[in-house]
């Protein structure tokens, strides 16, 4: 099978990158050092190129009330230009399609960005719910391979990051200081073209996701490889989004998870009367697992996802996600356990022929630099 391509292929390749089949993309994992990566955004600026992920631009009179129940958050919550709101998007029985973000930006224009592996899933699954509703809305996928509307994604993150975009994107500087946290601006700029600057990333650091023209990825990455920001790649950010306790789907969530159980409660908009796509289905499960974090307290093992959890009363959850923390220099997860565990519980994880203990915690492990659970 030939792998899919980003923009910015030859430009790792040329780094030196260490690339990996991921999703049927062939991306980098790392450029030399992961751990080196992990630090440089915890502690300065870091970039990823994501353009595997995908823009999709809905267009036209009804897309919002089309979205209203298409989603499990509720796009009412969008008023102001640029507002961004992070969703689920369920099936009939309640499960998770996909998680993606939604960005307003006028009442004829929405856009969303979904996951590189379920892009097409998520395609056939939004172009099927036009169909049904009637919405007549134009759907428009903007990723590599679509043409002169094709557009590039990097995320430049880390404490430093919001000032190396501006010392590349100047005409960036002035609309995109004043951003809150999930925010976004378009700027039009003379040497990139149409740059999408949004307050938002998978890290739990500051910093932006640039989407823009495909044709000027090369030129953009390496003016910001210039100015210091240091190329990270998919085993950094696993560490990173995994301290931060952010969700990764495949992994912590997929078409046979209650989001509920995944710990995306505050994803999806229970109280308002409207009615959106697997609602009835999910009041019914409601929810049935907790998604908390766990850190290892004894040697002998590494945390990885599908290891049994066991409470002291014998109830048995399972780890999603697993890694050792560069952070910490401890051996974390997240997991689904069940809803009699406590934060500040001692379970124990099964590791091949071993029970060793761990405590659970409360979710992230670390944001902005700073280690929040012991």
């Amino acid at each position: 099978m030939t792998l899919k391509a980003t923009p910015l292929n030859s430009a790792h390749r040329a780094a030196g990158a260490k690339m990996v089949d991921f999703g049927g993309w062939d991306m980098p994992v790392n450029y030399g050092s992961q751990i080196e990566e992990h630090h440089a955004v915890r502690t300065d600026v870091g970039m990823f190129d994501v353009s595997h992920m995908c823009v999709v631009d809905l267009e036209g009179a009804n897309v919002r009330p089309f979205l209203r129940g298409l989603l499990a958050n509720n796009v009412d919550k969008l008023q102001v230009p640029g507002k961004a709101l992070y969703s689920c998007m369920l099936n009939e029985h309640g499960f998770v399609i996909d998680d993606l973000i939604v960005y307003f930006f006028s009442e004829n224009w929405f856009r969303l960005v979904v996951n590189a592996g379920t892009a097409e899933k998520d395609l056939a699954w939004i172009g099927a719910r036009n169909s049904a509703t009637g919405s007549g809305v134009a759907i428009t996928e903007r990723r590599d391979g679509g043409g002169a509307d094709a557009m590039a994604l990097i995320a430049v993150q880390g404490p430093n990051a919001r000032a190396k975009v501006w010392q590349v994107l100047p005409s960036a500087q002035a609309p995109s200081e004043p951003l809150k946290p999930f925010n976004a601006v378009i700027v039009k700029d003379t040497a990139f073209g149409e740059v999408m600057v949004a307050r938002t990333g998978y890290t739990g650091e500051d910093g932006f996701e640039l989407a823009f023209p495909a044709s000027q990825a090369e030129a953009l990455w390496d003016a910001l490889v210039a100015a210091g920001v240091k190329p990270a790649g998919l085993g950094a950010r696993d560490t990173l989004r995994l301290e931060a306790g952010m969700n990764l789907y495949g992994q912590d969530m997929d078409e046979t998870v209650n989001p509920l159980d995944a710990g995306l409660a505050w994803t999806i908009d229970l109280v308002s009367e409207r009615d959106f796509v697997g609602k009835a289905a999910l009041v019914a499960m409601g929810q049935r697992f907790q998604f908390l974090g766990l850190i290892l307290r004894e040697k002998g093992g590494v945390l990885r996802a599908h290891q049994k959890v066991v409470s002291g009363s014998g109830s048995v959850g399972e780890i999603t996600s697993g890694t050792f923390s560069p952070s910490m220099q401890q051996a974390i997860a997240l997991a689904r356990v069940p809803m009699d565990v406590a934060v500040g519980d001692s379970v124990k994880v099964e590791i091949r022929d071993k029970q060793l203990a761990a405590t659970v915690v409360k979710l992230p492990f670390v944001r902005n630099g700073k280690i929040l659970v012991a």
